[in-house]
Formats: structure tokens, sequence, C-alpha cells
């Protein structure tokens, strides 16, 4: 079995750009709690989250593979902008994230809802999420456990307003393998944009 998602990478510069934040955000805290509090997503698993899947077999792959070749072919190329750093999802107490809230745009909305539609319609996607899709990129997860032991007035104020803009050329069919070290992200197979 394969644990897969569908996502968009980023580009490299976007990357350290991120990794410079996380740092930034991290020294906010007092040292004894980011050992325990944090897991930071390492630079190189930074992505977008469109869908996703959870176990499917080897002979499922084709068919994932398919209609996301479908979809991307449909769409052109587009830009997308990073535009906030915040503890997430809103409203979520305790928090279960830190994480960049990427801009609303049409294109990127209308790939998420035909991911979900038609994996869900070609029997591969087995559980459909009801909520909405929100982009983001996740900078780390936080432990609530170790979220609930900091008094609320110690908890650093980390929300404020970013700009980082890229280009969207491709979505990635995306294995993800957990292993004590935390997930570790291969791709199986990008998918050019129009």
């Amino acid at each position: 079995m394969h644990r897969i998602f569908i996502a968009i990478n980023l580009p490299e510069k976007v990357k350290t750009e991120l990794e410079k934040l996380e740092k930034e955000i991290e020294s906010l805290f007092p040292p004894k709690l980011n050992r325990g509090m944090f897991r930071w997503v390492k630079k190189e698993n930074l992505h977008i989250t469109l869908l996703f899947i959870g176990a499917v077999r080897d002979e499922e792959i084709p068919k994932i593979s398919q209609i996301v070749k479908d979809i991307a072919q449909s769409q052109k190329p587009f830009s997308l902008r990073i535009e906030k750093v915040s503890y997430g999802p809103p409203k979520k107490i305790p928090p279960r994230l830190i994480w960049v809230e990427v801009g609303r745009k049409p294109e990127l909305s209308e790939i998420a809802k035909k991911l979900k539609k038609e994996m869900a319609e070609s029997g591969i996607l087995r559980k459909v999420e009801q909520r909405e899709f929100s982009p983001h990129i996740t900078l780390a997860r936080i432990k609530s456990f170790w979220w609930k032991r900091i008094e609320p007035e110690e908890r650093p104020e980390i929300e404020r307003e970013i700009a980082l803009d890229f280009e969207v050329n491709s979505i990635e069919i995306m294995e993800s393998k957990l292993k004590k070290t935390g997930a570790e992200y291969t791709t199986l197979e990008s998918a050019k944009l129009g």
C-alpha cells in the first residue's frame, strides 16, 4: 500500500524563504518548549496539499496518474501569493499548526475541486472530506499537550503579513512514508499544467 496525496511543490527560493521564517518563529519560543512542542517541517517537504487520498494499492496508481494528468492539462499555469503566517486552522483551540496562508485563486480552488470529484467518482478516494479547501503550507505541527502547558500571555504572537509570489507550472503525485524522524515525501509523478 502507498500513502498518497496530490500537491503543488514549491520553487527552491520560496522554500528557502519559508525555512528562514521557520527559524525566526522558532526563536520566539523558549528552547525547552521547541524540543517538545513542535515538529518543524523540513525545507524539502514544504508544499501545498491539494488532496490527501490516503492508502492506495499499486494497481490504483496508473488511474490516479491519468486523472491528475487530465486535470493538469485542462489548466494553464498561474501565479500564487503566500500572504500570511499564523497559527492554524483558524478558530481551532488549541491550534494544531503554524502555517502560511496562500491567497485564494479560482484556478487553485478549481484544481482541488476537480481532483476531489474525480478521485471520489473513480472510487480511489474512499473518505471524502466535507470541509472547504483551505490553501496553506504547514511550517510546524503543534503538540497540544505542550501548548496547554504555556500560559496564554507567554504564547508568542506570530501572525504577520508576508508576500511571496511564485508560478505554478505543475501538480505532483506524492507518496508519504511515516518514519520516526517524521514523514518523508517522494514525488511519484509530476504533471505539467496546460
